[in-house]
């Protein structure tokens, strides 16, 4: 075999329909467009229409609840906290709060505060502020010697909240 040998299999590579090129090319005169109308122009299409009869999507009941006071949390797990130690992109001295983390590549933004997860074991000794964490993660970390200041607000329980 030679290089100038060398070629596709036969039929791998098509040559794209160019469309609007005369009738004898099989999609000439409206294009593969069809008639008149609006979905023969560009641009406007109606989608969803159906002749003037109550579109499905709105024939179906309305369900669910999109809360838009819902807080949307980064959440980091325990594994991932040691691995940054361990590679030194975490100073186990200074406090971890989401600034640090951000800072530190572990996340990429903080959203609307960090969240705390328990997956892992952690062996390092950190003082940590986050939003919120699970009760594992608060107890992996205390186990470990370190600290979890959490600083989401405190919920009234009861009637009241």
């Amino acid at each position: 075999m030679k290089l100038s040998e060398i070629a596709d299999n036969v039929g791998s590579r098509k040559k794209r329909m160019r469309i609007g090129r005369g009738i004898g090319s099989g999609k000439g005169k409206t294009g593969g467009r069809g008639g008149k109308g609006q979905t023969a122009r560009s641009g406007v299409r109606i989608k969803g229409f159906e002749g003037g009869q109550m579109p499905l999507h709105r024939r179906l009941p309305k369900r669910g609840f999109n809360n838009i006071f819902a807080l949307d949390f980064a959440e980091v797990n325990l594994d991932r906290l040691q691995e940054a130690v361990d590679s030194k992109a975490i100073d186990a001295g200074k406090v971890v709060d989401a600034a640090a983390l951000v800072e530190s590549g572990v996340l990429r933004r903080a959203k609307d505060g960090v969240r705390l997860l328990g997956r892992g074991e952690l062996t390092a000794k950190l003082n940590i502020e986050v939003y919120g964490a699970t009760k594992s993660a608060i107890a992996a970390v205390e186990k470990a010697g370190g600290s979890v200041k959490i600083l989401a607000p405190k919920t009234e329980e009861g009637e009241a909240a």
